[in-house]
């Protein structure tokens, strides 16, 4: 799993040809850091067929506010470059690995 920064997002997300999970995230958030494990075992499931990528939200808020990212954690699912689903808040794991079969 890579962090991305303002720098390389376009490489890191935008310019993938398999789906992406961006996680959002600060080290100062509690369900940020109750997720770590969650999107760590979704990034080694869904390797062969997406990217998992870390956004921290505290040292690159200027992308994060470009993202209109608001609350964390946060998830976005990228297919070819946008956005195509999201969710906010700790949720489950199915929630997410289902938000990215669905982008396949």
């Amino acid at each position: 799993m890579k962090a991305t920064t303002k720098s390389t997002f376009a490489k890191d997300v935008l310019e993938q040809k398999k789906v992406v999970l961006v996680d959002v995230w600060a080290s100062w958030c509690p369900p940020c850091r109750g997720m770590m494990p969650v999107v760590d075992a979704i990034a080694e499931e869904t390797k062969d067929w997406a990217e998992v990528v870390k956004l921290d939200a505290s040292a690159e808020a200027d992308i994060t506010a470009e993202l209109g990212v608001n609350s964390l954690p946060t998830f976005l699912v990228y297919k070819d470059g946008k956005v195509v689903s999201s969710t906010i808040g700790a949720v489950p794991k199915s929630t997410l690995l289902d938000l990215m079969q669905k982008a396949k």
